[in-house]
């Protein structure tokens, strides 16, 4: 992890009509970061997800992402960044290897270097047997190793993951864990979103949304201090209870 800043907000705001999804939220991410990205259903957090994504343009503020505004440069955005999530990330009725390289033409990268990348990431996934399989005959963890692989195919400076490890088993989610930490050690900055509170043990900083406001922001070590809590459970439910709205 550097001091070098690859996400800043500053009082990001999106509104539907009345209704403020997100209400003026302002944190930075540095580059090769874990940061968490916590919040009960209806908190903003995707929203906000989906703003520094360059999916949803804010109602006002500002905030830069991988060094593009999100206002101006949204398709900057989505070229820098990977994106994974729980409900959809790979094309099931796509072979492993014909996943990988429609991903990888998506992101601009050469058949050579498709290539090299396809062969990388079976080699370390000792997935090489199940190349020409379809994704769908593949066991959950293995989908959901795969796809986090693609995710970071071409090499982003920051790679986003909405829920990533839902429905795997506890072996299956250190080893996912074990990956984010390679890539985070590769200097790739890792914006997480998880329900399990032992994984956001793993971060290096959590921020907790309520009601689509940022309520807490600091290392696991420190807001459990800050809320006299044994774990980040303990945290996130005293913040938790303090929300008025439900999605």
């Amino acid at each position: 992890m550097t001091d070098e800043k690859v996400i800043t907000a500053k009082a990001l705001t999106k509104k539907f009509g009345d209704f403020i999804a997100v209400s003026s939220i302002s944190f930075e991410v540095s580059k090769g970061e874990i940061f968490g990205f916590l919040g009960a259903n209806g908190a903003g957090k995707t929203t906000a997800m989906r703003m520094l994504c360059g999916l949803s343009l804010p109602t006002s503020g500002e905030a830069t992402v991988a060094g593009f505004d999100v206002y101006k440069e949204s398709e900057k955005i989505k070229k820098n960044i990977g994106y994974m999530s729980q409900k959809f990330s790979l094309y099931e009725d796509l072979t492993v290897k014909e996943n990988m390289r429609f991903y990888g033409g998506i992101y601009g990268l050469t058949d050579k270097r498709i290539k090299e990348k396809s062969q990388q990431v079976l080699a370390d996934l000792h997935m090489e047997a199940e190349q020409n399989k379809l994704v769908k005959s593949l066991p959950l963890g293995w989908k959901q190793k795969l796809a986090f692989s693609v995710a970071i195919f071409h090499e982003p400076a920051i790679v986003f993951l909405d829920e990533p490890t839902g429905g795997v088993d506890p072996v299956t989610r250190r080893e996912f864990w074990e990956m984010i930490y390679q890539a985070a050690q590769n200097g790739t900055t890792v914006f997480v979103t998880t329900h399990y509170m032992d994984e956001a043990e793993y971060c290096n900083r959590v921020s907790i949304m309520v009601d689509g406001r940022i309520e807490a922001l600091d290392t696991p070590t420190n807001l459990k201090k800050q809320f006299d809590a044994a774990s980040m459970d303990e945290v996130f439910l005293q913040l938790a209870r303090k929300a008025v709205r439900q999605e």
